[in-house]
C-alpha cells in the first residue's frame, strides 16, 4: 500500500479489518479516525496524529510509536505484543497520551519512555502473560514518563520497571506493584490506600505524604536512609533526637 492510498483511507474516517505491514506513518493526520479489528505489524508511527481517535480489537506486533499523539485516545480490547514472540512487544517514545483511555488491553512487554499519561485511564489492562496455571511473567517498561492524575488503579505491576515517573496524584489504589521498580519516581500524594508496595523499589523517589499505614503490604519495601523520617512523620511517628 503506497502512501497515498493509505493517506486515501484515513481521509474515510473508519479503516476495518485492515493488515498494514512494515510501514512509516510519518507525520499523517489520523486525528479522529476509527480502527476497528486491523493489525499492525512492524510499523512505525513517527510524529502521527491520533487524537481522538478509537481502536477497537486491534493489534500491534513489533510496531514503535515515537513523538505520537494520541491524546483523547481511546483504545479497548487491543494487544500490543506478539501472538507467536511474547518477548516482543511494542515501544513509546515521547508520545503524548494525555486523558488516553485504555480499556481491557494487553501491554505485556510495553516500554515507554518519555511519554505523557497525564488524566490517562487504564481500566483492566493486563501487563501479565500466563505460562501456565502456576507461572506467570508480568513485565512493563516506563521510564522518564508522566502519569499525573492518571488511573492506574486495581492493575497488576508486578516487577514492572517504572522509574523517574512523575506519579504525582496519581490513583494506585489497590495497584499491586509488588517487586516494582520505582527509583527516583515521584509519588508526592498519590492515592496508595491498599497499594502494594512488597519488595518494591523506592530508594531516590519522592515519598513525602506516602503513609505506609495504607498500604495493603510492604514488607520488603527498599528505601534510602535520608527518606526514613519523610515516612515515619507521614505515619504520625515523632522522631526525637537522642535525649530528647
Amino acid at each position: 500500500m503506497d502512501i497515498d492510498t493509505l493517506e486515501d483511507l484515513l481521509a474515510t474516517g473508519m479503516v476495518r479489518d485492515a493488515r498494514l505491514t512494515a510501514m512509516d506513518w510519518r507525520d499523517l493526520d489520523a486525528a479522529g479516525c476509527q480502527f476497528e479489528n486491523c493489525v499492525f505489524e512492524d510499523v512505525r508511527f513517527t510524529a502521527v496524529d491520533f487524537s481522538d481517535a478509537r481502536f477497537h480489537d486491534c493489534q500491534f506486533i513489533r510496531c514503535r510509536l515515537s513523538h505520537a499523539k494520541l491524546r483523547d485516545a481511546v483504545l479497548e480490547e487491543c494487544r500490543f505484543i506478539d501472538p507467536e514472540d511474547k518477548t516482543a512487544g511494542c515501544t513509546l517514545a515521547f508520545s503524548d497520551l494525555r486523558a488516553a483511555r485504555l480499556s481491557r488491553c494487553d501491554l505485556f512487554e510495553v516500554e515507554a519512555e518519555g511519554c505523557t499519561f497525564l488524566g490517562a485511564r487504564f481500566h483492566l489492562v493486563d501487563f501479565h502473560h500466563a505460562l501456565s496455571r502456576t507461572q506467570t511473567l508480568h513485565r512493563a517498561t516506563f521510564r522518564d514518563c508522566t502519569f499525573e492524575l492518571a488511573d492506574l488503579s486495581r492493575l497488576s505491576l508486578r516487577d514492572a520497571v517504572i522509574t523517574r515517573c512523575r506519579l504525582r496524584e496519581t490513583d494506585l489504589h489497590a495497584t499491586d506493584l509488588t517487586d516494582a521498580d520505582l527509583r527516583d519516581s515521584d509519588l508526592f500524594q498519590a492515592i496508595v490506600t491498599d497499594a502494594k508496595l512488597d519488595g518494591a523499589d523506592l530508594r531516590g523517589a519522592e515519598v513525602s505524604g506516602l503513609d505506609i499505614r495504607q498500604l495493603a503490604g510492604y514488607s520488603g519495601l527498599k528505601i534510602a536512609g535520608d527518606q526514613q523520617h519523610l515516612l515515619l512523620a507521614a505515619a504520625g511517628i515523632e522522631v526525637c533526637g537522642d535525649g530528647a
